[in-house]
């Protein structure tokens, strides 16, 4: 199983951002983890204490917690769940927080193996048009920091297709992530989220983004970039040294149960799916009730072929195409063949010992791809797919 705790909280939100997370109110903080303790006890009992390979604070900004508190949830979740002795245990942090002592020595204490620091950029104007709270200085201080403590595995987030920025700035911006010498890389393209200031002022054109030729060059380059210096993509935005992989991540994408805690966190464990309530109050009183599950929903089997199919086609290694026939009793070319021919005729995909995956440019235009897919799905699935054969 895997571990994902939600630190709800932010010293501000940034103008892009869409995740569910805010400053703390008076009181707020200790009414949060005093429910998270409950949950995790209460999750504990529930499954009896279940194995666990990977733990990951996400949120939010999880290094908002104060010392005294990340390490009581540390022992609850020792106290709760039998982790396995390689378990994989991944903060998550801003530059400007994170590089605190005191907060760093906590979070060795209670056996995190993985930093991950929101960078998003390089450069510090950039950093206030995206509403970020640190400066590049704080980058340095913090990795610097981290590697005194003793991390030897660290994440940096980066944003492309930032405003004003073009292909030069992007690669600049690898560069000098690489000279901080992390292990792993996540490259994500700025998203413009619905009632975000970003999408408003996208709207009143008070800034400009580059253009799709322009993003789609910094991906593909910016990838080629990064595997001539060491860093393989195993994932669309994901990039690491041979060894340093998410295994989190990876367990989301091929499919393993996880258990989510903490506002608005998400589970999904043996074929059951449920989400937390996201506001605060909502859910304390959820988890005094013990009702945390009360809305929770079997995933039909064509959900769960649409998430298998999605899920696998985000990695580099792609969708095993024996697998897909023991979820659903069919072969994928017999639904797919007319579509994946067409594409591998593109070089947007490839078929390579039992995996269907996509190249690079098939990861340019995924989501156009996966629609298709789908549409081909629910065809199957109502017996209305023309005869291919012949």
């Amino acid at each position: 199983m895997l571990l994902y705790i939600h630190v709800p909280f932010c010293r501000s939100k940034c103008g892009y951002c869409g995740f569910h997370s805010h400053p703390p109110g008076p009181g707020q903080m200790e009414s949060y983890v005093d429910a998270l303790l409950l949950e995790l006890a209460h999750w504990g009992d529930v499954y009896d204490r279940p194995s666990v390979s990977s733990v990951y604070f996400g949120g939010g900004t999880p290094s908002l917690l104060p010392p005294n508190v990340i390490n009581a949830l540390g022992s609850s979740i020792r106290r709760n769940f039998a982790l396995k002795p390689d378990v994989e245990m991944t903060f998550e942090g801003n530059p400007e927080t994170v590089g605190a002592m005191d907060t760093l020595q906590a979070i060795k204490d209670i056996g995190v193996t993985r930093l991950s620091m929101g960078v998003q950029s390089l450069d510090n104007a950039q950093l206030a048009a995206l509403g970020r709270r640190h400066r590049v200085r704080d980058v340095y201080r913090a990795i610097e920091q981290a590697h005194v403590i003793g991390f030897g595995n660290i994440n940096l987030d980066l944003i492309f297709g930032l405003p004003g920025t073009r292909l030069k700035i992007w690669l600049d911006t690898i560069r000098a992530a690489l000279e901080l010498c992390p292990q792993h890389l996540s490259c994500y393209a700025l998203t413009v989220e619905p009632d975000t200031p970003l999408e408003r002022a996208c709207f009143d054109r008070s800034i400009t983004l580059p253009d799709e030729q322009e993003t789609a060059k910094m991906f593909l380059y910016g990838a080629d970039l990064l595997e001539e210096h060491g860093f393989l993509q195993y994932e669309i935005s994901n990039f690491s040294k041979l060894g340093f992989q998410s295994r989190h991540n990876l367990g989301y994408w091929e499919g393993k149960n996880y258990l989510g805690l903490g506002p608005s966190a998400v589970s999904t464990v043996r074929g059951r799916r449920w989400a937390n309530p996201a506001d605060l109050g909502v859910y304390v009183n959820a988890v005094s009730s013990k009702k945390l599950d009360a809305t929770a929903e079997q995933l039909t089997p064509e959900e769960r072929t649409k998430e298998m199919v999605m899920l696998r086609l985000r990695t580099t290694r792609g969708l095993n195409l024996r697998g897909y026939r023991m979820l659903t009793g069919r072969a994928f070319m017999e639904v797919h063949r007319p579509l994946v021919e067409a594409l591998s005729h593109k070089d947007l995909v490839r078929i390579n010992n039992g995996y269907l995956r996509l190249t690079r440019h098939g990861m340019l235009v995924s989501d156009a791809i996966l629609a298709h897919m789908f549409e081909r799905e629910e065809a199957a699935g109502q017996g209305e797919l023309p005869n291919t054969s012949g």
